[in-house]
């Protein structure tokens, strides 16, 4: 093998820390990008909130020092005012002189701040049968036996495990005390009448099996003089699936009563929780900031980058002016490279806002339909669309669009939900998924009960208006919105 040197030229790009940062801020939600300004404002002095330099400049230069003693002097007086010179011997100092822990004088009682409000604790479902089980007079085995069980409750209230396998756990238990004869200590219709005892506890339907014994259980605590308890015990205990479909005349036929004592019963039924540990789970509420905003101004539409959640961020002049070229001192070169950095975090965080700008502006540009007339006017579009429209990479777009929301007329919308694929039209043209899930939802909607649309019947309507999608299209778009099928759907003609 004979050695040699060539030259050779060629072209790729490589991962600067610049471009790294810059596509890192990209992909950044609102939520995350506020954390990473933060972190850099802790790890970089050279950067600063321009809010704290203007709220600095705003300060009033006007007060010398002797307005500040006459302040002082006023002060003073006043304290000397508030407190007498001899306190009574039974009185107390929050009597004379009043905290700054106690509201003040223009303050109610009502707007002072609650310290509970700052420090509550969720409370789950266990816990609160925890609580409970300690009012209850037990013997030591009911009350390790009730332990289990509780520990068993899952967070919608139900059994996550069956009786024999909470019964097979106690027995192999090593701190469970001695119960009689039996080699665990324990019987299993013990488990049982200790179970039945927990679910008489708050709140009602607890520790239930399954949805029946749920509603049993809840039914069984009404008094016997409720109306129409007993026929609701019957349509639950035999008829649950009936009563699910809405066959009321059927349930009138098979229990033999009057349709409307089985609506009536229904419509107790319906008073039951379905979920009893559903009040103990904290809502998740998710609040969204939108990253950008589009109003409409005359006859055209104005795109705007929402910075209200966005810290304002600048140069310490100071500092920078502390920099200097010629010097090699560690302290130089500290300040020298935190003022680079300092600067390409401005320039990558202005350059993902401007890209950030410009999707937004391709799109609003590229659905004005939808943002005039409703979903059902969406144009099909995927992300080449508007990569192709700005000359930008597809990755690029993605890392736009994900986590990004924009405020629109209609609602807030991650700018991941206009990009849909398209179906055919027998016009040659195309319509957005989005657009058709749209259409089946008015079209279910406005279906008779008694008679809902199959899958295959909705298929056919489309195809009226010009639209060749097939039925196993319409089912996965039906599946996709949470609709039931028809037969789910069906609701009975009620009997004269």
């Amino acid at each position: 093998m004979k050695q040699g040197l060539h030259l050779k030229f060629g072209q790729q790009l490589s991962m600067t820390p610049q471009l790294q940062q810059a596509i890192k801020l990209l992909q950044l939600s609102s939520l995350e990008l506020q954390q990473e300004i933060q972190q850099v404002l802790c790890s970089n002095p050279l950067l600063e909130l321009l809010e704290d330099l203007e709220s600095a400049d705003t300060e009033s230069l006007d007060s010398s020092e002797s307005d500040n003693d006459d302040a002082d002097h006023n002060t003073g007086d006043a304290w000397n005012e508030t407190i007498p010179d001899e306190l009574p011997v039974d009185a107390r100092w929050d009597d004379i002189y009043q905290t700054s822990s106690a509201p003040a004088s223009g303050q109610s009682q009502s707007d002072a701040p609650d310290f509970e409000s700052f420090h509550t604790v969720t409370e789950s479902i266990r816990d609160h049968l925890h609580w409970q089980l300690n009012l209850t007079q037990m013997s030591d085995v009911d009350r390790v036996i009730a332990t289990a069980v509780i520990d068993a409750v899952d967070d919608n209230g139900f059994l996550a495990l069956s009786i024999d396998e909470i019964w097979h756990g106690l027995a192999s238990a090593d701190d469970l005390p001695h119960a009689g004869d039996g080699e665990s200590g324990v019987d299993r219709e013990e488990v049982v009448a200790v179970l039945h005892h927990v679910q008489q506890f708050d709140p009602p339907g607890v520790a239930a099996v399954d949805l029946r014994d749920c509603l049993m259980i809840q039914l069984g605590q009404f008094s016997a003089a409720t109306p129409h308890r007993d026929i609701a015990l019957t349509l639950v205990d035999r008829h649950l699936a009936l009563v699910a479909e809405g066959d009321y005349p059927g349930l009138a036929r098979r229990l033999g009563v009057p349709e409307h004592d089985i609506r009536a019963a229904v419509r107790l039924i319906q008073t039951l929780s379905p979920h009893p540990g559903d009040r103990f789970q904290a809502p998740d509420t998710g609040y969204v900031n939108p990253d950008v905003s589009v109003r409409k101004e005359g006859k055209r539409w104005v795109v705007t980058l929402n910075t209200e959640f966005t810290p304002k961020l600048g140069i310490n002049q100071y500092y920078a002016s502390q920099v200097q070229r010629a010097d090699n001192s560690p302290d130089n070169r500290y300040l020298r490279d935190n003022l680079q950095e300092a600067r390409w975090f401005l320039r990558s965080l202005e350059s993902r806002n401007e890209t950030l700008l410009r999707v937004a502006h391709c799109i609003v540009e590229m659905q004005q339909a939808f943002l005039e007339e409703g979903p059902e006017r969406m144009k099909p579009m995927v992300l080449a669309d508007v990569a192709s429209q700005l000359q930008l990479h597809e990755s690029t777009i993605s890392r736009v669009t994900t986590h990004k929301y924009i405020a629109t007329p209609r609602g807030i919308y991650e700018l991941k939900y206009f990009f849909s694929s398209h179906v055919s039209t027998a016009s040659g043209g195309e319509c957005s998924s989005t657009a058709i899930r749209a259409m089946l939802k008015k079209m279910i909607a406005a279906e008779p009960a008694t008679r809902p649309l199959s899958d295959s019947q909705l298929a056919l309507l489309l195809q009226e208006q010009g639209i060749q999608v097939a039925r196993r299209t319409v089912a996965k778009y039906r599946e996709s919105l949470n609709i039931a099928s028809s037969g789910d759907r069906k609701r009975f003609k009620r009997s004269a």
